[in-house]
């Protein structure tokens, strides 16, 4: 199939989404193997509008900015199932209160500088571990978004089979970021939502549009979707483009959309992160 058949998708995804604080939605199309146009934006302030609109038909691929996997090394310790939707279904199925106090005591019996189990992916991405329940929460992520992948039967690259239309890659639009610029470009504080953060969001913006950064994909902005990206303070719309930008990439890649050949089938991998050699 074409890649411009494709529907290309950037998910900033929050395990608590609201109005005021939505999961934000890139709607993007390959016009070439370097050029990428994002087409539309879209809010969804719940969970049941998000795993809707997992279920739109295909063909579309998207990466999504949450955790597909646990850490192997937690999940043997706390004694989770390993085969990847036994796990997803036990770790949802328990309440935060519980999940919090085994996490604790992982980190409780681990040294200092190494509290956290990290997924192979983690460290050359740059990303928080999967475990992490505060600043980020992105263990809440992963309870909240990975139940919603396996009940919409998309397919997940390494990980669970599913509808090959509908393909679900994990991304991080902190990896790219820090290619386009080195300082913050966003905040949910108010106060902090100030000019030079402005400046910083236009000159990536402005960086995408000239495919200046490693994964060199030129991104065209329909309409008025550029300066609604730049301007946005949180920074949700530009993450979301980000996530777009990785699976626009991945497409490019075959078959295995750019991932490692020897994957952690239970952990998963941040598409566009270099493959470690170990």
């Amino acid at each position: 199939m074409p890649t411009d058949a494709v529907a290309i998708l950037g998910v900033d995804f929050s395990s608590a989404p609201s109005r005021k604080k939505p999961i934000t939605l890139a709607h993007a199309r390959l016009l070439s193997p370097t050029t990428l146009r994002v087409e539309a934006l879209e809010a969804m302030g719940s969970l049941p509008e998000f795993a809707q609109m997992l279920c739109r038909p295909g063909p579309w691929l998207g990466g999504f900015d949450f955790p597909f996997g646990l850490p192997r090394e937690l999940v043997l310790e706390a004694g989770w199932p390993t085969d990847w939707p036994a796990l997803v279904r036990a770790f949802s199925a328990t309440p935060r209160p519980r999940l919090r106090e085994t996490l604790r005591a992982f980190c409780a019996g681990r040294p200092p500088g190494a509290k956290f189990a990290h997924r192979a992916t983690d460290r050359p991405a740059g990303s928080s571990p999967s475990m992490k329940w505060v600043n980020p929460p992105v263990a809440w992520m992963f309870h909240a978004g990975a139940p919603a992948l396996l009940e919409a039967g998309v397919e997940l690259p390494g990980l669970h089979a599913g509808d090959p239309s509908r393909v679900a890659l994990e991304a991080y639009p902190g990896l790219l970021a820090r290619a386009l610029h080195r300082g913050s470009y966003k905040s949910d504080d108010p106060a902090k939502q100030d000019a030079a953060r402005l400046a910083a969001r236009r000159a990536m913006v402005g960086a995408l549009a000239s495919g200046a950064h490693p994964l060199a994909i030129k991104v065209d902005f329909a309409g008025g979707v550029r300066r609604q990206i730049e301007d946005e303070p949180r920074g949700d719309w530009l993450d979301a483009v980000l996530c777009a930008v990785q699976a626009g990439w991945a497409l490019t890649q075959g078959a295995r959309y750019g991932l490692p050949e020897r994957m952690d089938g239970l952990e998963g991998w941040i598409v566009s992160a270099p493959a470690t050699t170990g």
